[in-house]
């Protein structure tokens, strides 16, 4: 490490000018300027005389040397600055041998800035006026006496490698509230001190100390702003006791790190810093920490989790000189009272990026082994390397300075006492024993027995005493990284693609060049034809019979081959099928084996035959009956046929309807995220990886696509992928719960607990301001949101987290299903204790509210279905999406037994309020079989004002429902309900089938050949159109729908032998007899 010079550097402190300043005796006083500095006087300017403008020429340059050896250090310039005292010198009188002085005032310049590296600054500082000064009293047009000073340096007072590794500590002692009683204002006068230690130079601890706290009676609260103060005595002018430009400025409780930060606690803080007695510093101590003390300071940290910080008093007593005896030191320990200590956790100084930490902790008694076992901390900073703490207050001089080290008996009996800086801060060699020691230090203490009880610490407790504390760093212990360093780690993870330029050769321009060479064979043939038969089909037209067709047609293949045109014609193809094979099948090498070349020959032959219909379908479209019309189906309507699919486990359906939608829309990130979630529903997390990556490529700054691409890497064991997607996606919302969750589990994989907490705090914290949000915002509105463009009411909606339980009361429609009361009293037994509950339950209970209707059904239902562990499984079910409660569903007892729980707790806490929770309710008992509770559920739930955010499943449900228990007209009802709002080719299905139990025939047929347009491989959609056909009459169309029924295995054996009992009962239906 670079080693700073030991010659030391002077630093020069000049006075340049002074302005609107003023005498006792006239506008031109004499004035004079003193430099002081670590209580040494550095020099006095000369006489100065101000002009009548109030403005003086000073040009006072004074200077002190800095040395890293001794003398004067950098925790001397970080702590203690410069003070500049201005005296007036007055005219002689007569008689008067000696000239009389005045003090006017007292500035303060603060050197920190040479720490920071500068080796110059100038600065405009005021000159606080003395007590007692002629110009204390402001006149009419008075302005602010100041100085211009000027700090010069010739070189910087740290290495680049100080500069780099140190660090700057301060610490903040705002005051100490809710106080025991005995404190009394009135008293004899007492010294209220707090200390702590903390390491400065390697592993020598440095204590910092705050004395001569002001106890102050309640009665009002401490003003904010108010400015910080310096621990310094024997400050001349009361305003000069002030840091420039540090203020206390308080704020939330809710923001504070302390112990008193919770809602539980605002009260009593309100009372306590209104009401109760207070002891008040306002002090800023500073010091400097060098490359060694910053990591000593990080290791303790990290071992020690809890700081002590010690408070206690201390009365001033007058000692006469002389009257030390033995006893002194036993005496100067009974002076010791109200010991007790507050346990700080600076663990969130090791967070990445944090520097300041803020908050009220409680005081407890100061007892050696709780101490001991909290913070690893051997020794007191008061009572065993602090005597001479309690012995300065003999001398009876509030500000009298603090020795260096322990004041001996010898040093009592005239022997010159070594002090210390006025400001209660000791010589960091001062004491050479660390007070804070690592978790693996198991040294007993030797020395004085601990303390076994502390009967006046007690009394911090009782009265529930707590101190803020505020300490803060220049620079932070861990640093975070920057948003364009997480970002450009993102962009190497995920580069850009570009587009695919399309091959001019390949396979794809040999089966162009194929379809070429089919249209112009087919409009070589078509000539042939127009001159061998052009006047017969002209007179004929559209009379000609198959007969004539059939002759003409062997009439020109015996053309073309006599003429040896159907040998050209080949000749011409041979090139074209030559490229398909080598650049389409990419088959270039002779073939093994007879039986390959024929299984070959026979792919190619089925291959070039459908191309060639593809060509001359284009060549000739008016001579090519019209196929039926694709109905037009939409992204949304997509997503739902494949969340219908997901429900039924038919994933291969789901897959075909996710890569339609990015067919019609690859550039829609959405699109991308839920194709990605489905292939991680199915455990194919490679190809879900692209999918979530292929979204954040499309926008690099979307939240979710960073947690999902994270989600995937700890998936796959990319730890340190999954922290900068993490940490990006953290950067970019630094509100976002669920971000701060996942990186606090991410650090819970990786056991690092410090990192972890602060991942989960920031998390609660977020959460706890969205839920004050939310509160807010119910507050000023009156409970329903009415949505005019779709003339509905629907429930305010506070984003993905939202509050329940004081959620506005919802009115039941009036046009409830009839017969559902009886129904309704079952489940109302789960109610009996709602009321108790909601009335002793303090903290709001939170739900999942879906922000987009369209994904709650896939969240609610997927949450405890069971994935196949093999997709053969999937392919041998029913194809079809119906969601109906056959065996082959398979249900994971674990989520559903943690579900039920869930869903019991949310029913009695708030289920009149929520239709969601009676939604989420009615699937668990529908996928449990307990069909009766589940269709008193969804019927609740219909009959709620407000939509649940999944009705399009509730509807599916209860029809499935209805059905069994062959109530068509509800059945009936309830899927128009469905159709109405989200068609589908289950809802179709299920209103066709209503229909048709209900002999209403037209209405199924239209029913189901919507589901069939929507859907033309659903099994059972072809089963019912077959029942609808035979019951009809219509022969044809009936044989056609049983063959796809069949072709399409069926899987409902009771419907297929309904269908056979119709057959045999009309007589057709079956082509196979």
């Amino acid at each position: 490490m670079e080693q700073v010079p030991s010659v030391g550097r002077v630093v020069q402190i000049t006075v340049t000018d002074g302005y609107d300043l003023k005498g006792s005796k006239g506008d031109t006083p004499v004035t004079i300027i003193r430099t002081e500095f670590n209580q040494v006087v550095l020099g006095d300017s000369a006489k100065t005389t101000v002009s009548p403008d109030g403005t003086a020429k000073y040009n006072f340059t004074s200077s002190f040397e800095f040395s890293p050896e001794g003398g004067i250090t950098l925790d001397d310039i970080a702590h203690k600055p410069v003070f500049l005292t201005m005296t007036e010198v007055l005219p002689k009188e007569k008689k008067q041998k000696d000239e009389k002085t005045l003090v006017l005032g007292q500035s303060v310049v603060d050197l920190l800035p040479l720490l920071e590296g500068e080796t110059s600054f100038e600065v405009m500082v005021p000159l606080h006026l003395v007590q007692g000064s002629p110009l204390e009293t402001p006149r009419p047009g008075f302005k602010q006496c100041s100085l211009q000073v000027k700090v010069f340096v010739a070189e910087p007072l740290l290495s680049t490698a100080q500069a780099t590794g140190s660090n700057l500590l301060k610490v903040t002692l705002e005051a100490a509230y809710s106080v025991p009683e005995s404190f009394n204002p009135l008293g004899p006068p007492q010294n209220y001190m707090v200390g702590l230690q903390v390491p400065a130079l390697g592993e020598k601890d440095s204590p910092i100390l705050f004395k001569n706290g002001t106890l102050k009676l309640g009665g009002e609260r401490e003003p904010v702003p108010r400015p910080k103060k310096w621990p310094i005595a024997n400050i001349l002018a009361p305003g000069a006791n002030n840091i420039p430009d540090a203020f206390i400025v308080g704020g939330p409780y809710e923001e504070e790190e302390g112990e008193l930060n919770h809602p539980e606690d605002r009260e009593f803080r309100s009372q306590a810093e209104y009401i109760k007695k207070r002891i008040v510093w306002d002090l800023e101590s500073r010091c400097y920490l060098d490359p060694h003390a910053v990591s000593s300071f990080q290791k303790r940290i990290a071992d020690c989790r809890l700081w002590p910080v010690e408070i206690t008093r201390v009365p001033l007593i007058n000692v006469p000189k002389g009257k030390a005896g033995k006893s002194d030191k036993n005496e100067d320990e009974s002076l010791l009272s109200f010991h007790g200590v507050a346990y700080i956790n600076m663990v969130p100084l090791l967070y990445p990026g944090v520097r300041r930490i803020r908050g009220a902790f409680h005081v407890y008694p100061y007892l050696d082994t709780t101490v001991y076992e909290k913070t690893k901390c051997l020794f007191s900073l008061f009572r065993d390397t602090g005597h001479h703490l309690i012995q300065n207050n003999k001398t009876g001089a509030v500000n009298s300075p603090v020795p260096k080290s322990v004041v001996s008996k010898t040093l009592k009996e005239d022997k010159a006492v070594k002090e210390k800086d006025t400001d209660g801060k000791l010589k960091p060699g001062d004491v050479q024993v660390s007070s804070v020691k690592s978790q693996s230090s198991d040294t007993p203490v030797e020395g004085e027995p601990p303390l076994s009880h502390n009967p006046e610490g007690q009394q911090y407790l009782e009265a529930g005493t707590y101190i803020v504390l505020e300490i803060q760093l220049d620079k932070a212990l861990v640093p975070r990284r920057l948003p364009e360093e997480l970002a450009g780690r993102v962009k190497e993870m995920i580069p850009p693609r570009p587009p695919l330029t399309r091959r001019t050769g390949g396979a794809q321009k040999a089966v162009s060049d194929y379809h070429t060479q089919i249209k112009n064979i087919s409009r070589a043939i078509l000539d042939e034809y127009h001159k061998m038969f052009g006047k017969q089909v002209a007179k004929l037209g559209n009379e000609i019979d198959s007969e004539t067709l059939e002759e003409q047609k062997c009439q020109l293949s015996y053309e073309l081959n006599c003429s040896g045109k159907y040998f050209a014609f080949k000749e011409q193809l041979k090139h074209a099928v030559v490229k398909i094979v080598r650049e389409k099948y990419l088959k270039t090498t002779s073939f093994e084996s007879q039986e390959e070349l024929q299984a070959f020959i026979s792919e190619l032959y089925v291959f070039l035959v459908d191309q060639m219909h593809v060509a001359l379908n284009q060549t000739m479209p008016d001579e090519v009956p019209g196929s039926a019309a694709a109905v037009p189906t939409s992204s949304e309507q997509l997503r739902l046929f494949a969340f219908e699919a997901e429900v039924s486990e038919d994933f291969d359906a789901a897959a075909v309807y996710y890569e339609e939608r990015l067919v019609h829309e690859p550039q829609n990130l959405e699109h991308w995220l839920d194709y990605g979630a489905f292939c991680l529903l199915t455990e194919d997390n490679i190809k879900a990886q692209e999918c979530f990556r292929k979204a954040l490529s499309l926008n690099e700054s979307h939240i979710h696509s960073l947690l999902l691409c994270g989600v995937l890497a700890v998936l796959m064991e990319n730890y340190e992928q999954a922290e900068i997607f993490f940490e990006d996606a953290t950067c970019l919302d630094p509100t976002n719960v669920v971000a701060w969750t996942l990186l606090g589990l991410y650090y819970e994989i990786q056991n690092n607990d410090i990192r972890m907490e602060m991942a989960f705090h920031e998390a609660s914290k977020q959460l706890q301001a969205q839920m004050f949000q939310a509160q807010v915002m119910k507050q000023k509105s009156t409970g329903t949101i009415e949505d005019t463009e779709e003339g509905r009411k629907t429930e305010p909606n506070f984003g993905t987290w939202g509050t329940t339980k004081d959620a506005s009361v919802t009115v039941l429609k009036v046009e409830a299903p009839q017969g559902s009361g009886a129904v309704f009293s079952t489940v109302d037994k789960v109610l009996e204790d709602s009321p108790k509950l909601q009335s002793e339950s303090q903290e709001p209970i939170l739900t999942t509210q879906y922000q987009d209707s369209s994904i709650g059904p896939k969240l609610s239902t997927m949450a405890f279905k069971e994935i196949p562990a093999k997709k053969e499984a999937s392919k041998c079910q029913d194809p079809s999406p119906f969601p109906h409660p056959t065996p082959h569903y398979g249900i994971s007892q674990t989520p559903v037994t943690i579900f039920m729980e869930t869903v019991r707790f949310l029913m009695k806490v708030n289920a009149v309020q929520n239709p969601n929770v009676w939604g989420l309710r009615g699937h668990l008992c529908f996928l449990s079989g307990n069909h009766a509770e589940a269709k008193a559920c969804y019927e609740r739930t219909v009959s709620f004002v407000v939509d649940a955010s999944e009705m399009h499943f509730i509807f599916l449900r209860l029809g499935i429902i209805y059905l069994e228990e062959k109530e068509y007209e509800k059945a009936k009802k309830t899927y128009l309900q469905a159709c109405k709002r989200s068609p589908s080719c289950l809802t179709w299905l299920g209103l066709g089938i209503a229909c048709y139990r209900l002999d209403e025939l037209t209405e199924a047929e239209d029913a189901l050949s919507e589901a069939n347009a929507l859907n033309n491989h659903n099994a059972e959609v072809w089963a019912y159109l077959a029942l609808v056909c035979l019951k009809a009459g219509r022969q044809l169309e009936a044989e056609q729908a049983y063959k796809y029924t069949v072709k399409l295995k069926l899987k409902d054996e009771a419907l297929l032998e309904e269908i056979r009992m119709v057959q045999e009962m009309v007589g057709f239906g079956d082509p196979s007899f």
